[in-house]
């Protein structure tokens, strides 16, 4: 039974992060607004960088809408989290079987966290922006850190919960 609790007490803290990130964007908006806006507009990287001129996003429109996107996915990830993190204490008395199927909102949840910050983050904003090119607006660390606790939690969820033998 440590195992599953275990298990249920990671997704819902992985659930509370992702909630707390997500309403940290909103009660403080313009905090990291800026940094999505600055990482869109490319304004920061190395100067005279060809890729600017063909990648740059200018529009403060497109700035707020990418940011409500990320806050949502934010959002989601941890909904979906404590989501499926009740949906498994609910199970956590149950067959091998049965709490393995509990675990689907949490696999959902962590995953899309995954996906936020990895592709969000990791291969949009750092490659495709080249965020890892601005000393003031690299959210390259960060989003590492989340990537790798993220994908521990769901490594550990998905492994095989077997009943003891008797």
């Amino acid at each position: 039974m440590i195992f599953r609790c275990s298990k249920i007490a990671l997704v819902a803290a992985a659930g509370l992060f992702a909630l707390l990130v997500g309403w940290n964007n909103i009660a403080d908006y313009g905090a990291n607004f800026a940094f999505v806006q600055h990482v869109l507009a490319m304004d920061t990287v190395f100067e005279g960088n060809p890729l600017v001129a063909s990648r740059a996003v200018t529009s403060e429109t497109l700035h707020h809408a990418a940011y409500w996107l990320i806050i949502a996915a934010e959002l989601a990830t941890g909904l979906l989290c404590l989501g499926g993190a009740i949906a498994m204490g609910l199970a956590a008395d149950d067959t091998a079987r049965t709490f393995h199927r509990s675990k689907r909102l949490a696999v959902a949840g962590l995953t899309l966290g995954f996906l936020t910050w990895f592709t969000g983050f990791m291969t949009i904003g750092a490659e495709w922006f080249l965020m890892w090119q601005s000393e003031t607006w690299n959210g390259q660390q960060a989003a590492f850190r989340f990537i790798v606790c993220l994908g521990l939690v769901l490594v550990y969820l998905v492994m095989e919960d077997r009943e003891l033998e008797a």
